[in-house]
């Protein structure tokens, strides 16, 4: 690990790039999880440290439908059981023209991205509805919330958020979108723990303003910035160690804002 962020990488010659294509192309296919399951866990148990001790009671009665549930191990369950229906919650799509600026009509058509996925399922989490449907909308919320920071669930179709961009990245061939899901986290310095310390420490407290569309906008301005694509397709040390700080603030933002959504929860007897 340590020598992978202290060993610049060079070009590779034309038989490492049609390898690194070929496994680029595998992992696209498996890899469209936003910050992976360690990233959302950690998402998760932050913003459940953060809770009042209303909002923590009503999720806890509502857990309590399913034997053994968490907060953190419903994290990820939107990622396990997407279907042809749901794949469009995790994203938001923008045009390639810098603007990142959020048109629902254009970039989220009857709702079928993970803004309007956001604002439905928190609307269903807040309502009276029955607690079997609020449990599946907590189940979106916390994955969701956690998607729309990763920064390529709202990138550019053209690329599929990424997907289809092809790197090398730590020794290995891959795609843009699964080095921010994955990469980036499994090789950070110290290990996931140094990254929760991180994380915490970034976090603050939950008083953001319910907008899941100004957050889909900041994470596609990241998208945009100069040098996020690399250039050369290659992620050597220095790639990392210059978005390693933005990886800590998407997700400590994600962690606080997930809070402050459930925060707002109602409380039930």
């Amino acid at each position: 690990m340590k020598a992978f962020r202290r060993k610049p990488s060079g070009l590779p010659h034309r038989a490492a790039v049609a390898a690194m294509t070929a496994l680029g192309l595998l992992a696209s296919a498996s890899n469209a999880l936003a910050w992976g399951a360690d990233g959302h866990r950690l998402v998760a148990e932050i913003a459940e440290s953060l809770l009042t001790p209303q909002a923590r009671a009503e999720i806890d009665r509502l857990l309590k439908l399913e034997e053994g549930a968490t907060l953190v191990s419903i994290s990820t369950w939107p990622d396990e059981v997407r279907s042809p229906t749901t794949a469009s919650w995790h994203y938001v799509n923008f045009p390639r023209d810098g603007n990142c600026s959020y048109d629902a009509s254009r970039d989220c058509a009857n709702g079928a991205c993970v803004v309007g996925a956001i604002e439905r399922q928190t609307a269903i989490l807040k309502s009276d509805a029955a607690d079997e449907k609020r449990l599946l909308a907590l189940k979106y919320v916390t994955h969701f919330v956690g998607d729309v920071h990763q920064p390529l669930h709202a990138g550019y179709a053209d690329d599929k958020g990424g997907n289809t961009y092809q790197v090398q990245f730590a020794g290995r061939g891959t795609n843009l979108h699964s080095v921010w899901d994955s990469g980036l986290i499994r090789n950070w310095p110290g290990g996931l723990e140094a990254l929760r310390a991180a994380v915490r420490a970034k976090t603050g407290d939950p008083k953001d303003a319910f907008a899941p569309d100004r957050w889909a906008e900041q994470s596609c301005r990241v998208v945009a910035a100069p040098e996020f694509y690399p250039e050369g397709h290659v992620l050597d040390g220095a790639y990392a160690t210059r978005w390693d700080p933005l990886v800590v603030d998407q997700l400590a933002a994600a962690s606080r804002r997930l809070a402050t959504v459930l925060n707002t929860l109602p409380g039930r007897n």
